[in-house]
This record gives C-alpha cells, sequence and structure tokens, in this order.
C-alpha cells in the first residue's frame, strides 16, 4: 500500500491511513486543535491524491480504532455483509467517488451494506460540497415509527417545544403553536430541563394525550438519558422513540454513560414495551467533535469519527438520526464556511450509510457564524432531500441556548422546494385547516386551534 506522493516538487510520505484520512479533510478547526490537520493546503491536496488511491478494502482493514480494542469497532465490521463487501473491496477511492456521482440509487443501495464508515468518511473528503449534495440527493433511506419518513417530495420537521424549567403548560404552548405551523411531523420531541422519571413520565404522557386528542399522526420522545427514559418506559410512560446521543469510539460513548451492551439492552426493552407501531423506534443525535471533546478520538479526525457514530446508528435500525452540526462550537467548527462543509459532509455519510438523516442547522453565539450561515445550509440541504430539519419557535432554543431553524423556516423552505410534511401528518394538517396543498393558511400559527 503506498502512502506517499510527489507534488509540487516535494515528495509526500504519511505513516499510516489514520493520517491519510486525517490530513486530506477539509480544514476543522477541531483536527487543528487536536494536531492532527494538514499544514498546509499544499499538504491536504497531497493527502488527497494518496487517499484516492486507496483501495476501499485497505480502508475496511485499516480501521482507525483496533477491532480488539473498541466496542464501536466491532459494532461495524461484523454488520458488514461480505457479498456487497466483495464488489467494492478492490475499488479506489477515488473511482468509489465516480460511481457514487455516476450511479443511481439502485446500483449505490446494492453496494451500500458493503461499507465501513472508514469508507464513507474517506469519499467524502474527496468530494465538493456539490459532489455532496448531487450525491447524496438520490439516496432515500425510510423508515416507520407511527408514521413513515423520507419518502421522495417530502420534507419533515421535529418539533422541539424546550422550556428551561420544563413547565408543562409552556411546553404545550410552544407544541400547539408549532403544530399549528405544521411542524412535528417526524417527531415532538423535548430536550428535557430536569432528567426525572417523573418528569420525563408527565411530558410523554402529555405530548401523547394530545396527539390521541387531536388526530396528530407523528412520534413522542423525551430526550433524556437512555438510563432515565428506560426507567420510564418500565414505568409505564408512553414511549414512541427512545433517544440517545451516540459517539464514534467506546471511550468517547463512555462519556455519555453508555457502551454497545447497553444499547443493546435498551434497544430490546424499547422493542418490547413501546407505544408506537413500526419497526422502527430509536432516534440517535451526533456532532462532529464530540470524541475530541472526550479524549474518545483516538488520534483521528472528526469526518472519520462522525462517520462512526452513523455506523453504530445503523445498528439499531433508526427512525432519526440527525446531526447537531454547528451545536459544539468554535473549537471544532470555526466558523460558517466550515459549519456548511460538516452539515454536508455528515448528511451525505448518514444516507449512504443507509440512515434517514436529518440536520440540525445551527451554531452557537460563540461562533463565526450568524443567521445567513444558517439559511445557506439549510438551502443546499433541502436541494439534497435531507429528510428533517428542527422547528423551534424564532430558531432560538430558550433552554439550549443555541440558533437553528424556526417554524417559519421550515415552511419557507417546504414552499421553495415544493415538499409536503408526511403524507398522513399532512392531511392531517388540511382537515384542520392549517395547510392547503401544502402551503399555510391563514389559520396558521394560531395556536387557540387546540384550546378549545
Amino acid at each position: 500500500m503506498m502512502l506517499k506522493t510527489r507534488l509540487f516538487g516535494r515528495t509526500y510520505q504519511f505513516k499510516n491511513i489514520k493520517e491519510v484520512l486525517a490530513k486530506a479533510n477539509e480544514e476543522k478547526s477541531g483536527d487543528i486543535l487536536a494536531g492532527i490537520a494538514a499544514h498546509d493546503t499544499a499538504e491536504r491536496v497531497a493527502a488527497k491524491v494518496v487517499l484516492s488511491e486507496v483501495a476501499l478494502g485497505d480502508l475496511r482493514n485499516n480501521p482507525v480504532v483496533p477491532y480488539e480494542d473498541d466496542d464501536v469497532t466491532k459494532a461495524i465490521q461484523d454488520s458488514i455483509n461480505q457479498e456487497a463487501f466483495c464488489k467494492i473491496k478492490s475499488m479506489s477511492v477515488g473511482a468509489f467517488r465516480e460511481f457514487l456521482l455516476k450511479s443511481n440509487e439502485d446500483e449505490i443501495k446494492n453496494i451500500q451494506d458493503g461499507l465501513t464508515s472508514e469508507m464513507i468518511a474517506g469519499v467524502t473528503k474527496l468530494m465538493s460540497n456539490m459532489d455532496l449534495v448531487y450525491a447524496a440527493k438520490k439516496i432515500h433511506n425510510l423508515a416507520t415509527c407511527n408514521t413513515t419518513i423520507g419518502e421522495k417530495g417530502t420534507l419533515s420537521s421535529r418539533l422541539q417545544p424546550n422550556h428551561p424549567t420544563d413547565d408543562l403548560a409552556g411546553i404545550m404552548a410552544s407544541t400547539m403553536e408549532g403544530i399549528s405551523y405544521g411542524i412535528g411531523d417526524a417527531v415532538i420531541g423535548l430536550n428535557p430541563a430536569v432528567d426525572t422519571i417523573e418528569s420525563i413520565s408527565a411530558v410523554l404522557n402529555r405530548f401523547k394525550e394530545f396527539m390521541v386528542k387531536w388526530d396528530i399522526p407523528t412520534q413522542n420522545c423525551v430526550l433524556a438519558h437512555v438510563t432515565s427514559q428506560v426507567a420510564a418506559l418500565e414505568s409505564g410512560a408512553p414511549m414512541d422513540l427512545m433517544f440517545q446521543s451516540l459517539a464514534g469510539s467506546q471511550k468517547a460513548n463512555a462519556a455519555f454513560g453508555i457502551t454497545v451492551q447497553l444499547m443493546d439492552e435498551a434497544y430490546y426493552l424499547m422493542k418490547e414495551k413501546k407505544s408506537s407501531r413500526g419497526p422502527n423506534f430509536m432516534y440517535f443525535e451526533t456532532g462532529q467533535g464530540s470524541e475530541l471533546s472526550s479524549e474518545g478520538h483516538h488520534g483521528a479526525d472528526q469526518v472519520t469519527m462522525e462517520a462512526r457514530c452513523y455506523g453504530l446508528a445503523k445498528r439499531y435500525h433508526p427512525f432519526l438520526v440527525n446531526t447537531v452540526v454547528g451545536f459544539m462550537g468554535p473549537e471544532y467548527l470555526y466558523d460558517g464556511c466550515q459549519m456548511i462543509r460538516a452539515g454536508l459532509e455528515d448528511h451525505f455519510m448518514g444516507k449512504l450509510t443507509g440512515l434517514p438523516m436529518g440536520v440540525d442547522v445551527c451554531y452557537t453565539n460563540h461562533m463565526k457564524a450568524d443567521q445567513n450561515d444558517v439559511e445557506n445550509l439549510a438551502l443546499l440541504l433541502a436541494a439534497c432531500d435531507c429528510t428533517y430539519f428542527m422547528g423551534i419557535p424564532g430558531g432560538d432554543d430558550v433552554m439550549l441556548m443555541y440558533q437553528t431553524t424556526s417554524y417559519h423556516d421550515v415552511a419557507a423552505m417546504r414552499d421553495i422546494t415544493g415538499k409536503k410534511p408526511i403524507k398522513d401528518f399532512n392531511q392531517r394538517m388540511e382537515q384542520l385547516g392549517i395547510l392547503e396543498n401544502g402551503k399555510l393558511t391563514e389559520k396558521a400559527g394560531d395556536p387557540s386551534l387546540f384550546t378549545v
């Protein structure tokens, strides 16, 4: 395996595939902070040249965290379909990029289960932003909880009615307002301020009561730690989706208080006790840089570690996965340019992995980013059939204190792209007079519809 090239009269020699992957990455402040980024543009180009000639089989045989040391690597490697892998193992990363750009959806899905996360991250590093949009648009991964997400022609949204004290009246006021804007077909999902069994159960029950009373076809979720959700589930709380944040290594997941074994146990308990009807009932969130923040990156770059999150998520056949792309802050994505690139990378990698992939298009106030960056990324993602976005009052989360997409942003993107919510949800919104032919009516934005 040749890991050197000559460029501009200089020979570039890389010590291993992990270094090639790191230095081929587009500039990210997190990789610079970790001391693994390319020193300059020339070295980055040299790493891309070397990476383009590496065989996909070599990427599988050289995971960035060894198989024997890491349960995430084990989960990814053990899931590989050998027949699909054999079709592409001799292909170079550069040839794989060409394959993805010229092939149709069926041809891509024919080899999808033969891919490891390192292969997916590797090809991502050779793609331009337009490449990432063009290739991602071809892939549609459907999943069914109470409803089915990911159909062509749909753009879904998570209704995120967060409250700084988890006051039920405040949560439900935001929920009713969000539904009145046609938001929430992906899920009504709360990030709790209080992680107790009693509070989680109370919110889940209130969401379910509202959904039943008004015949709203969607899913409920409280994004507490998985162990708290398990306790709430065992106490009888109606839970459609179970949530957990994931990282790309065993060590980083330990910082989240989870292991693959714990997630396996939670998955099978949820399968037995869930209140939803379909086969997909897990919800995961990720974000570039989380492994570095917990010193669990093992010297690997943040794009490759992010791809490994999706490889682990696939194990649980999730209904929802999204990257909270700018939430980690400028230590990992310095500005709007890096945030936009990361959002396109993550969305593409999630879709290529086989996930119903959404993006929380967001930033924190100490990042060098603004609302225009959010809107630019959201429009690019809408163009490549991103599965769902967040819907938050005014785009400003009063509990998590970050900026993301609002109810109005989602409505505007649906109007621009001609897309609608999930079919069942859309039909109910039309019955309530909130939508007409997929567009908001004069009744939209009036939560008093639900106070009678």
